[in-house]
């Protein structure tokens, strides 16, 4: 799945961010047995929460409840995703590879900056809810429901395939004032482990 990081940056500093202390190493989404689930996403976002708005929390967006991609024929419960005990975030577990997972240390979607959800490719246990991200073209729909039922469309305006030991920390999980979704999984060839060696990112703006 997405990459490994222990992030511990205050909101101040994100500006001024380094790199240097952060590792870009990707597990699970293998289809070997026992795969790695613990390994995630780069987590700028969980230092800082600069992902997040600054406006006032009566203000702010309802937490998600459901994503789509219509398109791929993707539709998936989302389940709430933190931090390891080690500060690396948190994938859905293997055994619950067809539901897909928000990160709460980002920021909502449809608020402003960096929304991350995150779903596996493959498991130990067959294909899982992120098999067919790789098909969706840009300009494609992405609807999140919130909990309200309140139904938030974005417009896929990129994806890339990149090296987990090279994954775009800071481009993925940095801030932006754009009302942004990124969708993590997976992707590329196998290692000597079965661990796919690459990453899938999808990026999408509110429409």
């Amino acid at each position: 799945m997405p990459p490994a990081h222990r992030p511990a940056l205050s909101r101040a500093g994100l500006a001024t961010l380094t790199l240097l202390t952060l590792v870009a190493l990707l597990t699970g989404c293998s289809s070997g047995p026992d795969a790695a689930v613990r390994g995630a996403p780069t987590a700028l976002a969980a230092a800082s929460g600069t992902a997040k708005s600054e406006r006032p929390a009566a203000d702010a967006p309802a937490a998600p409840a459901e994503v789509a991609v219509p398109s791929v024929g993707i539709t998936s419960s989302l389940m709430e995703l933190g931090l390891n005990p080690d500060r690396t975030v948190q994938v859905p577990p293997a055994g619950e590879g067809m539901t897909a997972g928000w990160y709460t240390g980002g920021a909502v979607p449809g608020d402003i900056g960096a929304a991350v959800i995150i779903g596996h490719n493959d498991t130990r246990f067959g294909e899982a809810v992120f098999h067919d991200l790789k098909k969706v073209k840009e300009g494609a729909d992405i609807t999140v429901t919130d909990k309200t039922g309140k139904a938030l469309h974005f417009t896929v305006t990129a994806k890339e395939s990149v090296a987990k030991n090279a994954f775009p920390t800071e481009k993925v999980y940095g801030p932006t004032q754009d009302r942004a979704l990124r969708l993590i999984t997976c992707d590329g060839d196998f290692d000597a482990q079965g661990h796919p060696v690459d990453n899938l990112i999808v990026y999408a703006t509110a429409s």
